[in-house]
Parts: C-alpha cells; structure tokens; sequence
C-alpha cells in the first residue's frame, strides 16, 4: 500500500516551495537534482516513509516552486529556503539527503544551519570547490554541462529553449548503467522544465561558479566544515565514482564521512532504489536521525 501524501508549500523572501510529505517520525527533507523535481525520490520516499516524516522539496527554479529570474541561485539562499520550509512544518531539526544540485544545497544548508540538521547525506557528488580546482579533460567532458550552463550571454537559454524535450533527455541518455530507458518520472521532469526553469537553472550553474565559490573558500579558510554525522553514496560506475576517491575528498569537508558506492551510475535513487534505500535507512538508524 502507498503511504498517503500531502502537498504543501512554503513561502519565504517571496519565493514559494513546493514540497510534498508522506510517512511519520523523525523528519528527513529529499533535495533532488538537476534536472529533476522532488519525483525522483518516490520510490526511495516510501521506504523511508516506514519510519520517518519524509519531505520531498522543489528547489527554488525547479519543478512546482517559483521561478524567478531576478532571484539569487546561490546555495546559501537556496538552502535558507528549505529551512524556511521545514520549520513552517513544525521541524527544527531534520536529516537532509541532496543528489546532485539538492546534494550541494544540502551541503550549504549543513554549512549555514547546523542547529537545524541532525544528518547529512549526499548522492553522487564530491564538493563544488573541489570539483571545480581539479577540472581536467574528463571532467570538462563528462560534465561540459556545467560550463555551458554557467554562461551569462543568453546562449544556453536559447538554445534549450529551442527544444527543451530534447535537452532533457540527453541529461538522461548514456547515465544509466543497466541501459538508456528514460526515468519513470520523465513526463513529470518535461512538465515542469518550462522556460522559467531553463533560466533559474542556468542561474543556479552561474552561481556555482561564482559567488558559491567565494562561499566555499571562505568556509575553507575559516575551517569551517560539516559537524553532523555525513554519508556519501555514489554510483559504482558513474564519472564520480570512476574519479574521486569519494570519502578521501569529502574527509576534510565533512570529517568523518562514511559511504558506499551503489551499483548504478549517475541517478542511483532512480535506477538503483531498493539499495539506495537501504543504505540511507541504515544510516539514519545508526545516528538516530
């Protein structure tokens, strides 16, 4: 039986955020990726549901939240949203799990509120900055999407404007491990990847490369890093996975990561999400979150 869902929302500095929640107990918030919605995490959503108020969340630019195109995509506004969000739930303390973009806000969410977040979890990334000092040919390759994304003159706005369906699916083909079936939720990412979207997204790139950066080394400097308990799950076979020595890179951010790689590649919660599951449910467990 499907676990009951609410929709709800939130607003905050004029922004709404749509979100959607299932389940009771303690509250764990789902951030997807780009360029998903909160649909990505439904199978993964209803495990967790089992034990836990679990809450889907549209970032700010994506899916059924507003879409500004005069708003900040830094990460720190992007995270003071969803903690806006949880506590006009009722939740001042809450797990965050973030794939991808939402793994990043999550990242900052811990960074900026660490009274609000008992545990983090992030899925197939290692740190902005890090990604950024280490760009070779394979990573300027596997993810040129980043540099064309960031552009400031209009041209990938106009370009995927011209045929958003086909964008979308080339973020999907060839990220699959077991083949090149679209998602499940694939109709609901075509939905909501209207023009709005195609210009906050690339806000929320531009921002990676900038003013999140400036975020992040300032963290460095200071020494600042995640106090809570942190997972890191990637895919076995995704160009993280394949690249990094995951944990060794997210040691000196969030000392005392733990994590796994999952046998998927770039969308584990998606083609993997009985094992992206259990490993989450095991790890809340563990640190009682």
């Amino acid at each position: 039986m499907t676990t009951p869902r609410t929709v709800t929302s939130a607003t905050a500095d004029g922004i709404r955020i749509a979100a959607e929640t299932r389940g009771s107990g303690p509250a764990v918030l789902l951030l997807h990726g780009y360029p998903e919605t909160k649909a990505m995490w439904d199978a993964v959503a209803e495990a967790l549901a089992a034990d836990h108020t679990v809450v889907a969340a549209d970032l700010r630019g994506y899916g059924d939240s507003d879409k500004p195109r005069d708003a900040s995509y830094a990460k720190r506004d992007m995270a003071a949203d969803q903690v806006a969000l949880m506590r006009h739930l009722g939740h001042e303390t809450f797990a965050v799990i973030g794939h991808d973009r939402g793994g990043r806000v999550g990242h900052r969410l811990a960074l900026d509120h660490p009274e609000a977040v008992t545990a983090l979890a992030v899925l197939d990334i290692v740190p902005t900055l890090h990604m950024f000092e280490n760009v070779d040919r394979e990573m300027a390759t596997a993810y040129f999407h980043w540099f064309f994304l960031a552009r400031a003159d209009g041209l990938p706005e106009a370009l995927i404007g011209a045929d958003r369906e086909t964008w979308l699916r080339s973020r999907f083909t060839g990220r699959r491990h077991d083949g090149d079936a679209l998602p499940d939720a694939f109709d609901e990412y075509l939905r909501c990847f209207d023009l709005d979207t195609v210009h906050a997204s690339g806000a929320d790139y531009r921002a990676a490369a900038t003013v999140d950066l400036d975020h992040d080394r300032a963290d460095r400097a200071a020494g600042r890093t995640v106090g809570c308990r942190t997972l890191a799950l990637w895919g076995a076979h995704s160009y993280v996975g394949r690249s990094f020595d995951v944990l060794a890179t997210w040691e000196s951010y969030a000392p005392g990561v733990v994590g796994q790689a999952i046998d998927a590649d770039h969308y584990l919660a998606e083609e993997a999400p009985d094992a992206t599951a259990w490993a989450l449910r095991g790890f809340l467990a563990e640190v009682g979150a």
